[in-house]
């Protein structure tokens, strides 16, 4: 949860709506917390401040915890834990989407239990980091360290358990296997083509085909590499069309 949430906690009962109150506040990462007695005054606070998480007592005059649900419709709802007294509604609860249910009287290590799961169902919710790719590789060699810019480099070939990086047409060994940087250089702009050879798309002159479904790139300064038949698909992916 990297913003602080907005908790609303239902209740009839005074008492249980500041028990809620106390261990929310002592929660990390909750924030406001919003509180209503009712099912009508939960269900305006549902439609005006639209809270991350609920804590929704079942049993209130008026409007139930369940016809709340029922009202403001399941698929809208914020995060939903059920609270009431009354085991015999849980499996209603779980029909109404609701992510736990607390039987009252719940012990602090409950309330924590159910926050463990809002952090988990949140952080299936959130979007995974955008990766990072290496714009610089760092290559050691001539008693010196230099910083090669990624777009410099027009392909990498395999040489045993390292790579040559052909930057302008000459080799620099850089002593990684193929596979990381398969994965640390953008595959906007590299593209692997064989188990042995990564290819700059931006420093292909042409294509030529070899046979049964190969093809040899043409690369600056006289540098040549295999498009396997496995890895066809990786190129023709990237490019949107057939070879």
């Amino acid at each position: 949860m990297t913003e602080p949430l907005t908790a609303l906690v239902v209740d009839d009962e005074a008492p249980a709506r500041r028990r809620l109150y106390d261990l929310l506040r002592a929660a990390p990462g909750v924030g406001d917390i919003v509180e209503a007695a009712d099912g009508r005054a939960a269900l305006s606070l549902l439609d005006s401040g639209r809270p991350d998480l609920v804590f929704l007592d079942v049993q209130m005059p008026g409007l139930s915890g369940l016809e709340l649900v029922d009202a403001f419709g399941a698929t809208r709802m914020p995060l939903t834990v059920f609270v009431t007294a009354y085991d015999q509604h849980a499996i209603r609860a779980f029909d109404a989407n609701a992510l736990d249910y607390l039987l009252k009287p719940f012990s602090d290590e409950r309330f924590e239990a159910t926050m463990a799961r809002v952090t988990r169902r949140l952080g299936e919710r959130s979007p995974p980091p955008a990766p990072v790719y290496w714009d610089r590789l760092v290559v050691k060699g001539d008693g010196a360290t230099h910083l090669v810019k990624a777009a410099e480099i027009d392909w990498i070939e395999a040489v045993g358990v390292y790579v040559h990086l052909y930057v302008g047409g000459k080799p620099l060994l850089y002593r990684a296997p193929l596979h990381l940087l398969a994965d640390k250089l953008d595959p906007l702009r590299f593209v692997r083509i064989h188990r042995s050879a990564i290819i700059n798309l931006d420093s292909v002159v042409r294509l030529e085909p070899i046979s049964h479904g190969e093809f040899e790139v043409l690369l600056p300064h006289g540098g040549r590499a295999r498009v396997s038949r496995t890895f066809r698909s990786q190129l023709e992916q990237r490019l949107g069309q057939a070879l």
